[in-house]
C-alpha cells in the first residue's frame, strides 16, 4: 500500500499521476471512474479469478507488500480482506478490510463497498461494481468505482490517482487470464 499512500500525497501536493482509463464525471463531492477489458476467457473463468484477487492484484496496492494475502468472499456481507503477517517485533498477524461484498451474481457480477487506499483513512466511501458480459470469443469486464463523500483531497488530483490504480488492477486481472485480441478495423478509406 506504500504506493497507494504516496499516490495520496502526491494528490494533496497537486502532482502529476500516470496516465489511465477515464474519470467519467466529478463534483465536488466525489468522483467515477471507468474501465473496460476484455479477457479471453468465459464468464465463469472470469468470476472464479475475481474472486481470488490474491493471484492477479498489484502487489504494491497491498497493505502486506504481498497481494496473495487478499481474500475475497464472494457473498453479501462478504470481506475483501487481506492479512497482514506479523514479523519478528510483532509475531501476531493483523489485517485490513478493503471492501465489503454488497452484491454477488457469479459470472454476471460483483459490487463491493469501501475506501480502498487512500480513501480507507478518510469519510469517503466508495462502490466498486464489476459486470462481466459474454463477448464472442471471451467476457467483457466493465469496472465502475464511484466514490462520494468528505475526503481531504483535491477531486480532480485523487480521482485521476484512484482512476490509475483502479486500471491497474483490471489490467492485472486481464492479463492473468490472457487479454482477448480484437479484431482490427477494416479500412475505410477509399482507393485513389
Amino acid at each position: 500500500m506504500k504506493h497507494f499512500w504516496a499516490l495520496a500525497v502526491i494528490c494533496s501536493l497537486g502532482g502529476a499521476v500516470p496516465a489511465s482509463a477515464e474519470v467519467v464525471a466529478k463534483s465536488e463531492h466525489g468522483f467515477v471512474t471507468k474501465e473496460t477489458a476484455s479477457i479471453a476467457a468465459t464468464p465463469r473463468q472470469v468470476w472464479l479469478a475475481l474472486i481470488k484477487p490474491g493471484t492477479w492484484w498489484n502487489d504494491d496496492h497491498s497493505w502486506s507488500g504481498d497481494a496473495s494475502n487478499m481474500t475475497l468472499v464472494p457473498s453479501a456481507g462478504g470481506c475483501f480482506c487481506e492479512t497482514i503477517p506479523g514479523d519478528g517485533d510483532i509475531p501476531l498477524d493483523g489485517s485490513a478490510q478493503h471492501a465489503v461484498v454488497v452484491q454477488a451474481v457469479p459470472d454476471k457480477a460483483l459490487r463491493l463497498r469501501g475506501g480502498l487506499g487512500p480513501l480507507q483513512a478518510v469519510p469517503a466511501t466508495g462502490v466498486l461494481t464489476v459486470t462481466l458480459k459474454p463477448i464472442e470469443g471471451g467476457t467483457l469486464v466493465e469496472w465502475e468505482y464511484n466514490v462520494g463523500g468528505p475526503m481531504g483531497f483535491e477531486i480532480d488530483t485523487i480521482s485521476k490517482a484512484v482512476d490509475s490504480v483502479m486500471t491497474q488492477q483490471l489490467h492485472g486481472l486481464r492479463d492473468h487470464l490472457g487479454a482477448l485480441a480484437m479484431p482490427e478495423a477494416a479500412d475505410t478509406a477509399e482507393p485513389d
